[in-house]
């Protein structure tokens, strides 16, 4: 569960913002593995909470241990509560591997933080689900750098009692949020503009927007003129999901952005409901990567293989909140398991639009204009919170 109590806005580095550009990485297929060799002694793994348990939260749940049982690799993980957070950590280069989302993979890749990806050697990825490869966050120029992990949809969740009529649209916490005054929550990150794109790209169809993490100059500004008037209607920013939970169970929250893991641990008096609203919805398709600087690759390998099986993945997708990365997993976890997150779901996935790092290069195929980055859409945010 992404928990963390505030959302770091950090900078980027000036050479990762001209990678960014064209998003082009100083990576390239020379470094990719073509065999795998003896695995090392140990593994470091950065991720967010809840992606590696080995027992220390509740002895129930322990995936980590039979994987350092079959392969000898001891795991050190650590978790992170922002994506900006992981950036940082992981240029460290004390990790192997990360399980990034995609406000974060391209960052990682243009700023050449990990390897291509060779997916004979993680025999696992024939399984995961097709529409989770090959996607704009996980690979470039043909080239794949993470295997997904699970993937999930920023619903919109809303208090029955009070929100009425029920809710359809996004418009409840946009061009209808001053009905809801101060009780409006949103998620706290420069990615939400994505969110605000979305609802723009279907009712403001002029602006041209055909894909919510491609925006030019005046797209760009056209959303963070909506997300300025939702500002003055919004209770709380959160990146936190045990303070959405609070929030909507005492009432200082009733309606707002959510993930399906809160709707689920809200209590039943709260009198909450979840949907997938008609624009559809912006989401996430965390990916594992392996560090370019790597001091266990054949551990790292090791785990990929390992999170994507079919049992790993069923516990470690069930225990975070998301749908598995590959329907064999569905057999493992509880009987509503795959049922709760939509889980293959192809209409419903088809409505998901994942988070992806904005790069200049427009991600909507425009070549005759420069598209805002995501250094330009963490400023944007600064003058959104104000």
């Amino acid at each position: 569960m992404r928990i963390t109590a505030t959302v770091k806005l950090l900078a980027l580095g000036s050479a990762a913002v001209l990678a960014l550009s064209g998003c082009t990485s100083s990576n390239n297929g020379g470094n990719m593995l073509q065999s795998l060799g003896d695995n090392e002694k140990t593994v470091s793994l950065l991720g967010w909470p809840g992606y590696a348990e080995d027992g220390t939260t509740d002895p129930a749940y322990d995936w980590v241990t039979p994987f350092e049982t079959a392969t000898g690799c001891d795991v050190t993980f650590k978790s992170y509560g922002t994506s900006d957070e992981a950036i940082t950590l992981f240029k460290t280069g004390d990790y192997d591997a990360i399980a990034a989302s995609g406000d974060a993979t391209l960052r990682l890749i243009a700023g050449g933080d990990v390897q291509p990806l060779n997916t004979e050697l993680i025999p696992n990825y024939a399984g995961v689900y097709d529409f989770l490869k090959n996607r704009d966050f996980n690979t470039v120029d043909g080239m794949t750098y993470g295997v997904p992990h699970g993937y999930g949809a920023n619903l919109l969740m809303y208090n029955t009692k009070v929100v009425t009529p029920a809710p359809t649209s996004w418009s409840v916490v946009f061009d209808g949020a001053s009905k809801y005054k101060g009780k409006v929550t949103a998620y706290d990150s420069p990615i939400y503009i994505a969110d605000a794109a979305l609802y723009l790209m279907k009712h403001k169809t002029e602006l041209g927007i055909t894909n919510p993490y491609a925006l030019d100059a005046t797209q760009l500004a056209a959303a963070v003129d909506l997300l300025k008037a939702q500002k003055a209607n919004v209770g709380e920013y959160w990146s936190d999901y045990l303070k959405s939970i609070q929030s909507f169970t005492t009432g200082d929250s009733v309606v707002g952005t959510t993930w399906q893991v809160i709707k689920n641990y809200t209590p039943a008096e709260a009198n909450v409901e979840a949907i997938l609203p008609s624009e559809g919805a912006t989401g996430w398709s965390d990916s594992w990567m392996v560090s370019s600087k790597a001091k266990s690759p054949n551990c790292a390998y090791a785990w990929l293989n390992y999170i994507d099986s079919p049992e790993a993945n069923a516990a470690a997708t069930e225990y975070f909140g998301e749908a598995p990365a590959t329907p064999d997993a569905c057999a493992f976890g509880s009987k509503d398991f795959c049922a709760t997150y939509n889980a293959g779901d192809v209409e419903f996935e088809k409505q998901i639009w994942y988070w992806t790092t904005p790069i200049e290069k427009c991600l909507d195929g425009r070549t005759d204009v420069k598209c805002t980055d995501y250094a330009a859409w963490t400023q944007a945010w600064l003058e959104i919170k104000g």
